[in-house]
């Protein structure tokens, strides 16, 4: 797999933006920016147990004039919403997760969703799209760590086959006379492309069919086979799987261009992260002089991504307290910075790619009351 390069860039005068910002700006239908997000980074990056996408959406036609960007929608964070006149939230954690039965004013999930249909606010949210996005936040992450090469710990799959179908059949047809018969019987079943090319059996010259097929049409593909013995020998059934995506996928798997110690490791992170602490787990046999190269970055809860991965640092939000046990026995530090202080700097980067991505024809603000709800005391 390729590595992408990853760098610490300066990042550009902030008095650009704020003069983008004041200037006019138009406004987009709804669905139109939905689709420049979703082209932006692709709903499918989302891992199958999340919740992305469009989570309330106000009666149609829906303008929107003002995009607000959070990582977490609390209920205070819905007032400086609308305080703002915000017509769509992104708020990076989904805040509909499990299913709600009823909307009421008994909980503080439903209460987001009553206010932001009064008030004809729709909320978003992208989370793990983001986590794997080529662009997204484990790759901000990264940058804390200085000059290094990255891929995806666990790279995402593309959307969509390489070819029609999930499975490919390949067979050759016994006898010259039967070729025509087979190709139309196959032909004949909704799901199924045929290709042939010559092969040579025991010095024979013979057809070689290769068909391509849906799940549904390899189960009749395989019937029409079973019957007709006789037609057929050489038989493959192959399973055809999603080509894997350079640069997008879970976690990032850092090599700093030059070995530092682990305390100016920790002294880059917390000036990346704004943080004026973390959380250290020191590998058995390993000191804050000990040498880092290889660096394991999950943002927000890292446990299930970082697991088995070889590193001399794992770099998380969070981890269970034997996942930390078992990465420290193997000599691997841990480094904890809380959930979404992990997250939440990303989306001053986000602002800015979506400004220049969606040519600035909405106002784009990032809360300033959302903030981890944990505290150092």
């Amino acid at each position: 797999m390729l590595s992408s390069r990853v760098c610490l860039v300066p990042t550009t005068v902030r008095l650009i933006h704020s003069l983008i910002c004041s200037s006019s700006r138009s406004f987009m239908d709804l669905k139109a920016l939905l689709s420049s997000l979703n082209d932006f980074a692709s709903l499918s990056f989302a891992e199958s147990w999340d919740n992305v996408g469009l989570l309330v959406e106000p009666s149609p036609p829906h303008t929107v004039n003002t995009l607000f960007l959070t990582n977490d929608l609390t209920e205070e964070v819905m007032e400086e919403a609308l305080q703002k006149k915000a017509d769509l939230i992104l708020s990076y954690h989904p805040p509909i997760f499990r299913p709600m039965k009823r909307i009421t004013w008994k909980t503080w999930k439903e209460r987001l969703v009553i206010r932001a249909l009064e008030n004809r606010v729709g909320i978003y949210s992208p989370h793990t799209a983001y986590d794997a996005a080529p662009q997204g936040v484990n790759n901000w992450l990264a940058k804390g760590l200085g000059v290094c090469t990255s891929r995806p710990i666990h790279a995402s799959r593309a959307p969509d086959y390489p070819t029609e179908g999930t499975h490919r059949v390949e067979f050759n047809v016994t006898h010259t006379q039967d070729l025509d018969k087979v190709i139309s019987a196959v032909k004949g079943i909704e799901g199924v492309s045929v290709t042939s090319f010559s092969a040579r059996t025991d010095d024979e010259e013979q057809t070689r069919l290769s068909l391509n097929c849906t799940q549904q049409a390899l189960m009749q593909v395989v019937a029409f086979l079973s019957q007709h013995r006789q037609y057929y020998q050489k038989t493959e059934i192959l399973s055809l799987e999603k080509p894997l995506l350079l640069h997008t996928g879970m976690g990032r798997l850092c090599t700093l261009d030059e070995s530092v110690s682990l305390a100016t490791v920790i002294e880059q992170i917390k000036r990346h992260l704004k943080l004026s602490h973390v959380r250290l787990a020191l590998g058995v046999g390993k000191t804050l002089e000990s040498p880092v190269k290889v660096v394991a970055v999950c943002a927000g809860s890292g446990s299930s991504v970082l697991q088995g991965t070889e590193a001399d640092l794992y770099l998380t939000g969070e981890m269970s307290h034997h996942d930390v046990l078992d990465a420290a026995s193997q000599g691997i530090n841990v480094i904890l910075c809380e959930h979404s202080n992990t997250e939440r700097g990303f989306l001053s980067d986000l602002r800015d790619m979506l400004g220049a991505y969606l040519e600035n024809k909405i106002n784009i603000i990032v809360s300033e009351i959302d903030r981890d709800p944990l505290h150092v005391v």
